[in-house]
């Protein structure tokens, strides 16, 4: 008798689920059914900046697979779908069909919570005016598109300076719009320290980006149309033809909170390492809606990034389909580009250190890309955190130009086997001048690190 997984997101996540159940199990023995209440499925919404700011040139692009591709392969993917309901007790769910707006239940012997998260949006007078955009899926992207070919005015101003405000801060610029970012924090990307956010801060204002820090939005003004025209923050107003918010995200937990389903501190969802739903055998959750184990610092947290969310969607299939596979956690690793700035973080932050109770001693280095003399070596800024008493390494940051940011994946590495810095800084790694100096930036942190250890005792 064949059973049933209903799959309730259809992109990452939720459709590396699908793929990889349907690898496993045939049409015959395992029916998938995939409800996307959006217009596409498995895209990359990491290139939707790279898209609205003209590096990329079509919307398709970003496509890795059709909903045509999908349903060839025997997963029945419905889109238009909301889930509106997930009944745990009677395992069915209650959708809404956009088409006919009409609603039914369907049974599942197995779930898969795959809804992802969306954009954090304050509750402020004018928030939700026309020309204020957030930017998480792709129909997001579009319906920014569309604002932008129909606006007139060129002001663009971005809310918040994490990776999303100033990628499309960047996005923005490329337009050829005057773009102002307004920011709580004192610099830009709070996933950085400050002091290697001012970087981010001086690369910005050379691009013509006005980065005003320390200030809290308060309205976004509309005129007689109810269309943007400014932002107020403190007592200042900002003109706006466009707004773009990128505070942040928020786990999309609504259906699991009403359902009574495990929730985190952050407000994702709390699974098992095989990404089951503690408590519940027959429901998987994964991608931007639920909590990871923090390698380093051992607390759990809402990371979401498209690479964890392929992972965690390949291990649900495999559950799902009658395999086995786990997702032990991770070390927090990140990575972003603002013009030719490469920008990359992994492990913790000084203030993660210090809400973990860690001792920790600190080492940051200026080096180069590749060897000095050699034709287009870069300067690179690398900032390493040791635990104070043993020299295990707890996080590192990388800002610079080409070449920089994927040293970060050398400290994810190291971070991961719960390596020393006196261990990094022996570490064989590859040497000819066009790809780095004798000693590499990253062992050079390590070494500096070595000798803050020591001192400190």
């Amino acid at each position: 008798m064949s059973e049933r997984v209903v799959i309730i997101g259809g992109d990452a996540a939720g459709m590396s689920a699908a793929s990889q159940a349907r690898r496993l199990k045939p049409v015959g023995e395992l029916e998938i059914v995939v409800f996307e209440r959006g217009h596409f499925t498995s895209y990359s919404a990491c290139g939707i900046p790279y898209w609205v700011g003209g590096q990329v040139a079509d919307r398709d692009d970003l496509i890795a697979r059709t909903p045509e591709e999908h349903r060839a392969r025997g997963i029945d993917l419905r889109l238009g779908a909301e889930v509106l309901e997930i009944d745990v007790p009677g395992t069915r769910v209650r959708v809404r069909d956009s088409a006919d707006d009409t609603e039914t239940w369907w049974d599942y012997d197995k779930l898969v919570i795959a809804t992802g998260a969306t954009p954090i949006r304050p509750p402020l007078p004018g928030i939700d005016a026309a020309g204020v955009h957030g930017v998480q899926t792709l129909d997001d992207g579009q319906a920014l598109i569309d604002t932008l070919r129909r606006t007139e005015g060129r002001r663009a101003v971005v809310v918040g300076a994490g990776y999303i405000g100033v990628e499309m801060a960047e996005a923005m610029i490329n337009r050829g719009y005057e773009v102002t970012m307004l920011n709580r924090g004192t610099e830009p990307m709070a996933t950085l320290d400050p002091d290697m956010g001012v970087l981010i801060r001086k690369a910005m204002e050379g691009m013509g980006i006005r980065v005003i820090g320390d200030t809290e939005v308060t309205a976004v003004r509309t005129d007689d149309s109810g269309r943007v025209r400014a932002v107020a923050a403190d007592d200042t107003e900002y003109p706006a033809d466009v707004v773009v918010l990128g505070i942040g995200v928020r786990p999309a937990t609504d259906l699991a909170r009403s359902a009574g389903l495990p929730l985190g501190a952050g407000g994702g969802l709390l699974t098992d390492m095989a990404m089951r739903v503690r408590g519940h055998e027959n429901i998987w959750a994964g991608g931007d809606c639920v909590e990871v184990l923090d390698l380093v610092s051992g607390a759990e947290r809402h990371i979401p990034l498209g690479t964890h969310a392929n992972k965690h969607g390949q291990i649900i299939g495999s559950g799902v389909g009658g395999d086995y596979g786990t997702f032990p956690g991770v070390v927090g690793t990140a990575v972003s580009k603002v013009c030719d700035l490469e920008v990359a973080r992994t492990g913790l932050r000084e203030k993660d250190a210090q809400r973990a109770g860690l001792q920790y001693v600190t080492a940051t280095i200026e080096s180069t890309s590749r060897s000095g003399y050699f034709p287009g070596a870069a300067p690179m800024t690398v900032k390493m955190l040791a635990e104070r008493r043993t020299g295990r390494l707890l996080g590192v940051q990388i800002v610079g130009r080409e070449g920089a940011g994927k040293r970060i994946d050398i400290a994810a590495v190291a971070l991961t086997a719960r390596m020393t810095v006196e261990q990094i800084a022996a570490l064989d790694l590859g040497y000819a001048p066009p790809f780095s100096p004798v000693w590499d930036p990253v062992q050079v942190a390590a070494r500096k690190a070595v000798s803050a250890v020591r001192k400190r005792g």
